[in-house]
């Protein structure tokens, strides 16, 4: 038996190299392999930092992957995206200067990785910094007329900043904004931290610990000052035709101050204006007005408020019965009847306007153009010689035409009722 293998071994050897020949041709037009780049690029993972250091330059946040796997890998990557990943194993370094090859990983078989791009990062590892800095408040802005400002809080007094050594030191101030300018009530907002250097610029790269600092600041109203709504009084009627479409005034609210401030707390939290006088009014009024006001009380500021009124003509529509139809476009040696020989005419537009329309500023006419003997429908064509009036719709909408030529017989058309 020994003898037979040792003598047809070289036999075995070539059937088993054949059948795997076999065998791996048939896996491989049943699941062809298939080189190409991941759809999305691979969030990059760190891992191994040292807690006390910091990366303190920029590191690329994703990873451009080119696999080659067969096509049943492939779609098992489609479906878990996270089969694949990109690590940056920072485990064992020091602080300073570094170059590492990223770890590509991917967890499905058979898989060959073609490229990563990068493939190789630089990076610099510092030691982790930390500084208390107090909270600087910035005020701008005043308050409106008549109005103080009480006692600011801020809540917490400090903030710990962190992170690399390098932009710890730029750090020079926290400091957080609030702007007056016209307040009237109480401020209570929560603000974000400002982390500036020397120069006043913000430094980057730096975390701030609380973000955000609550300000709470009373605003009250001096003794003798008094903010109050203004009435706008109105006195006669825009033009026939026309409709007034909204009042407004500026300031609606404007502060009134007296030396005795019993006589502000006796208004009854309106002042009027002095009348806006609206008779015949047919366009858009922009005027200043002055305020009613009691002796012994004054406005504080402008002494008038503007008022803008809106005056526009009211829209209506109106039907011009029996406009007769004009023929243009006919060619020589030919003669046209229509049927019917009138049409009425809906128009549209500002009331005044539809007040004056006469039939002479409109003109219904059919265009014959290019049309020869026989019997056509024509849409006729309404021209209207003001502007602003609009044809809404024409009755009826299409006339029939009946061309024939000069001298020959027609047949008589019946105009339609």
């Amino acid at each position: 038996m020994l003898r037979w293998i040792s003598e047809n071994y070289r036999t075995f050897l070539w059937a088993f190299a054949l059948a795997m020949a076999v065998w791996i041709s048939a896996v491989t037009s049943a699941d062809p392999d298939e080189t190409r780049a991941l759809t999305a690029p691979v969030p990059l993972q760190i891992v191994g930092q040292d807690p006390g250091l910091v990366l303190n330059n920029g590191v690329p946040t994703e990873v451009e992957i080119t696999l080659r796997a067969p096509r049943s890998v492939w779609n098992l990557i489609e479906a878990d995206p996270l089969l694949v990943r990109a690590i940056l194993d920072l485990s064992g370094l020091s602080s300073g200067v570094h170059e590492l090859d990223l770890q590509i990983q991917v967890d499905a078989r058979p898989v060959q990785i073609v490229s990563a791009a990068p493939h190789t990062v630089t990076f610099t590892l510092e030691s982790l910094s930390t500084e208390t800095l107090p909270v600087d408040l910035s005020l701008s802005g005043e308050a409106a007329i008549g109005y103080q400002i009480g006692e600011v809080n801020i809540d917490p007094l400090n903030v710990v900043v962190a992170g690399a050594q390098s932009q710890v030191q730029k750090v020079k101030r926290a400091r957080i904004s609030v702007n007056l300018s016209g307040i009237r009530e109480s401020f209570d907002q929560t603000l974000i931290v400002e982390i500036l250097d020397q120069d006043g610029q913000h430094v980057e790269g730096i975390t701030v610990s609380p973000e955000f600092i609550h300000v709470t600041m009373p605003v009250s109203q001096q003794g003798g000052y008094r903010d109050v709504a203004v009435k706008v009084i109105v006195t006669g009627r825009v033009a026939s035709g026309y409709r007034l479409t909204d009042i407004s005034v500026f300031p609606p609210i404007v502060t009134v101050f007296a030396g005795n401030s019993e006589l502000v707390n006796t208004l009854p939290g309106v002042v009027e204006t002095q009348p806006l006088d609206l008779q015949n009014a047919q366009e858009d009024i922009n005027t200043r007005l002055a305020l009613n006001l009691p002796d012994g009380i004054s406005i504080v500021g402008d002494q008038t408020v503007l008022i803008q009124a809106g005056v526009s003509p009211i829209e209506s529509s109106i039907t011009l019965a029996g406009e007769r139809v004009e023929i243009v476009g006919l060619r020589a040696g030919l003669t046209a009847q229509v049927s019917p020989t009138t049409v009425d005419v809906i128009v549209s537009g500002p009331l005044p306007l539809l007040d004056t329309l006469t039939r002479q500023d409109v003109r219904v006419t059919v265009d014959l153009t290019g049309l020869g003997v026989g019997t056509h429908q024509v849409t006729p064509r309404v021209e209207v010689l003001i502007s602003n009036v609009v044809v809404e719709s024409i009755l009826p909408n299409t006339i029939e035409v009946v061309i024939s030529l000069i001298g020959a017989p027609t047949i008589p058309v019946t105009p339609t009722p």
